[in-house]
């Protein structure tokens, strides 16, 4: 630590090399805290966490007994063994005794992006709400024709309000705060919706994952998907098509060369508008279908594209920070990195266990992003983003992990499950631990005892 310390001073690293290694190192060693513990008032299993986006202190959740709780992560309601254990109770819940609390499972829990006066929550009882954190009372909700999965808001958004959701249906629906009513559709999924992401580079772009296994990206300004993602496309694939015009193009001026003659390029054009007069009687059929599909609506033309990015259910999505890839995790227990420029399966091969395939999961990525946090049935995985071998085994879960939720303030990472537990992993020992470590380490040498 002190030898990153004089580097930056002397000027020989920069700022940010120097803050990312610091919070790589604090990443690499994270470990259940036993200096702070959530007191959970959930009694289901929680399935969200969202820490807000604006401050980075008050984490969201939302579990299956219908209930809804805030907390304060860096501030302790309590504290217990001499103030080393510092407790942390909900400063606000809500739940089915509500008078207009859902009645069945919460499903989805998220923070309205620029501001912690609202958060919204999705049920398996058809209804997303839209509450105040100040009163508790809900502003705004909307009837869903089916079970709602999740539901998203996009960070970057300054041109609209809406609410992306995901339910049992085929359809994905926009919601929209200020209005109160469903802004539009997106169709072209051929099954139910379970995981919904925004763009983290437009605010335009939605990707979505049915249990159909396709991943499609929207454009929420146009009609039909504009992509919809393959898992035989890879980044080894075929070149683009551009090389064979040039290839036919040298061809071409090799024989104007050779034969030199105005005649030879009128008997090729003669033959080949013979050749396709030929060919023309055997493919009218083709011609007809081609013209056919170009008179229909670009939203029925993606629902003719049947490709699968999983092996079954897409059960998370999650976008890396920088805008350039897409994680995605299925029920065939595969995790698969997309490059979202060019659509294309980048092959990295992530070792992953048994994943849950009967709900959503939530993944998390850490700032860089150089390390994935995946659940696994009782256990988180913390994988490399770029080599997809394990780097952590995070064990302390009775029950099926649900969700994992990194806060890139304190560099900690929280994670809930079936066990109803909201449980805490914070770098192991201190800064000042780190310190005279390396002091002790520069003191000593070979006659040091």
């Amino acid at each position: 630590m002190w030898k990153d310390i004089q580097s930056r001073e002397t000027g020989r690293i920069r700022s940010n090399t120097f803050a990312n290694r610091f919070k790589s190192r604090r990443i690499s060693s994270l470990q259940l805290s036993n200096r702070k513990d959530f007191v959970s008032p959930h009694r289901g299993s929680i399935n969200s966490l969202q820490v807000d986006l604006t401050e980075g202190r008050y984490l969201l959740s939302g579990a299956s007994d219908a209930s809804a709780a805030v907390f304060d992560v860096q501030q302790a309601t309590d504290y217990e063994a001499s103030g080393v254990i510092a407790k942390h109770k909900c400063i606000l819940s809500v739940d089915k005794q509500h008078e207009n609390g859902h009645k069945f499972a919460i499903s989805s829990a998220i923070w309205y992006p620029i501001d912690t006066g609202m958060f919204i929550t999705g049920s398996y009882d058809h209804y997303i709400k839209v509450w105040d954190t100040n009163t508790a009372q809900v502003v705004r909700d909307f009837k869903m024709p089916g079970k709602v999965y999740r539901t998203a808001m996009s960070s970057l958004a300054t041109s609209h309000t809406l609410i992306a959701a995901v339910t049992e249906d085929v359809q994905v629906r926009l919601c929209d705060i200020v209005s109160g009513a469903a802004a539009h559709t997106l169709s072209g999924h051929r099954d139910g919706v379970m995981s919904v992401e925004w763009s983290t580079s437009s605010e335009w772009v939605l990707y979505t994952g049915g249990c159909d296994g396709a991943i499609r990206f929207w454009d929420i300004r146009q009609a039909g998907c504009f992509r919809v993602l393959d898992q035989s496309v890879t980044q080894l694939g075929i070149r683009p098509p551009i090389l064979k015009h040039t290839v036919v193009s040298k061809k071409v001026s090799a024989a104007k060369s050779s034969l030199g003659g105005q005649n030879r390029l009128k008997t090729l054009q003669s033959r080949h508008t013979g050749s396709q007069i030929i060919k023309g009687s055997s493919s009218a059929k083709s011609s007809v279908e081609k013209s056919r599909q170009k008179r229909l609506h670009p939203g029925m033309l993606s629902t003719l594209d049947r490709a699968t990015a999983h092996y079954g259910v897409v059960t998370g999505l999650k976008a890396t920070n920088d805008g350039m890839y897409l994680l995605s995790a299925g029920s065939d227990s595969r995790i698969r990195l997309w490059d979202i420029e060019s659509g294309c399966n980048t092959l990295l091969n992530f070792e992953t266990g048994r994943m849950q395939t009967n709900k959503a999961i939530q993944l998390a990525t850490s700032d860089d992003p150089a390390l994935v946090f995946v659940p696994c049935m009782k256990t988180v995985k913390a994988l490399g983003m770029w080599s997809g071998r394990t780097t952590r085994m995070l064990r302390g879960h009775y029950e099926s992990v649900n969700t994992c939720c990194f806060n890139s303030t304190d560099q900690e990472l929280y994670t809930s499950g079936a066990d109803r537990q909201i449980l805490v992993w914070s770098p192991g020992g201190t800064v000042e631990g780190e310190m005279v470590q390396d002091e002790v380490a520069e003191d000593e040498d070979n006659w040091s005892d």
